[in-house]
């Protein structure tokens, strides 16, 4: 049986260092943050990350900053914005495909994709323990708002949601064609609430479920947000829970009782790190 941790981590794609940062004397760049991400690297461990908002730049410091932290273990998989990070000392990569999303869509009025940094990576991993595959996508979806109301209205998004969701998917079930029917991770900032109306028809049309729902031994209830921006560091959101939050993990066809742990990284220091905690599972396969 192989122990694994399966996180799905927005990094926040900011590469300078912000003059409201340097005002308060402190440094918003990739350069200084890198080192705050390798930190929740050595407290968590994780077997697979799912990035999103993380740079070229910031996946240059990862690799060296990581080798420094003794964690050279760590192999990324390019993927733009949306790269995976993996531990090469407990899993082989099978197969792995990098999907960027268009940024017209038929029938919507208007661009859903700003710098090309909406996608989809996926990898297809073996545990060398003891040869049990999982497929593991990662994704982000488009940021603006479908509601005419909020300040970040535009209209479509919902619906440009809704496509690439269904996007990625199409690309999990055709190595789920190659592979057969083995356990299967989405997680992503999907700009979205599991209960939302734009994401519902599409996250649990073919048998797949919430992990939080899954979880046997601890499911957290906080959505771990916060206010961290390039006006400064952040503070922690207060009542927002999992339903409402962006970071998800949906998995399918996981064993009963496979998923042990559904839960966010919190510490205080993640302020000045980014503006969404890491959201992770503890899985026995």
């Amino acid at each position: 049986m192989s122990s694994l941790r399966l996180m799905s981590q927005n990094q926040w794609y900011w590469s300078d260092n912000r003059p409201e940062w340097q005002e308060m004397g402190l440094d918003s760049s990739a350069a200084t943050r890198m080192h705050g991400h390798i930190r929740v690297f050595q407290d968590l461990m994780p077997d697979v990350v799912g990035g999103q908002e993380i740079t070229p730049e910031m996946q240059q410091y990862f690799k060296f900053y990581a080798a420094d932290a003794g964690l050279s273990n760590y192999a990324l998989i390019w993927g733009n914005y949306t790269p995976i990070i993996y531990r090469s000392d407990k899993l082989e990569l099978v197969d792995t495909e990098y999907l960027c999303f268009p940024s017209l869509i038929e029938g919507l009025p208007k661009k859903y994709n700003d710098t090309g940094s909406k996608g989809a990576t996926l990898a297809v991993f073996r545990t060398k323990e003891d040869g049990k595959m999982f497929i593991f996508l990662t994704t982000h979806l488009w940021f603006k708002r479908g509601n005419p109301e909020h300040p970040k209205y535009c209209p479509g998004s919902n619906e440009a949601r809704a496509f690439q969701l269904r996007m990625a998917k199409q690309m999990i079930e055709k190595y789920r064609r190659i592979h057969g029917d083995i356990p299967t991770v989405l997680v992503g900032d999907l700009n979205g609430g599991s209960d939302s109306e734009a994401l519902i028809p599409v996250l649990w049309e073919g048998g797949y479920l919430h992990a939080h729902d899954l979880a046997t031994d601890y499911a957290i209830e906080d959505g771990g947000f916060n206010t961290l921006s390039t006006r400064g560091p952040g503070k922690w959101y207060e009542g927002l829970d999992y339903l409402h939050t962006f970071d998800h993990i949906i998995v399918k066809d996981f064993p009963e009782g496979a998923i042990k742990r559904f839960d966010r990284h919190m510490p205080d220091y993640y302020l000045y790190l980014s503006d969404h905690a890491p959201v992770y599972i503890d899985v026995e396969l």
